[in-house]
């Protein structure tokens, strides 16, 4: 894996349980996206997510954000985002997995 895409994803204080559990179950569509070799979701406080996600190349990247998840994330946005979210393709620079 060489690059990867950093989203930040700002919540309405009363939808932030329900993007919390649609982050959570977007696993199951990272899990059938062939070209994303890492994906995880988290939370940084109240109303703040993000996505990190890796590929092993521009196709895969440009795949993924053409796929399901990018599809509900842009979905939510009018409802339950207090704004669309911010992604950011990144570079890796180093990598551990264990």
């Amino acid at each position: 894996m060489k690059i990867g895409l950093l989203a930040r994803i700002e919540a309405k204080p009363e939808y932030a349980d329900k993007v919390a559990e649609m982050l959570r179950d977007a696993v199951t569509l990272a899990e059938r996206e062939q070209h994303t070799v890492t994906w995880f979701s988290f939370r940084l406080d109240a109303t703040t997510f993000g996505v990190f996600d890796t590929f092993n190349d521009e196709q895969g990247r440009q795949e993924h954000l053409k796929g399901e998840i990018a599809a509900a994330l842009m979905g939510a946005a009018e409802t339950m985002l207090s704004a669309a979210p911010v992604i950011t393709p990144v570079d890796l620079l180093g990598v551990k997995i264990s």
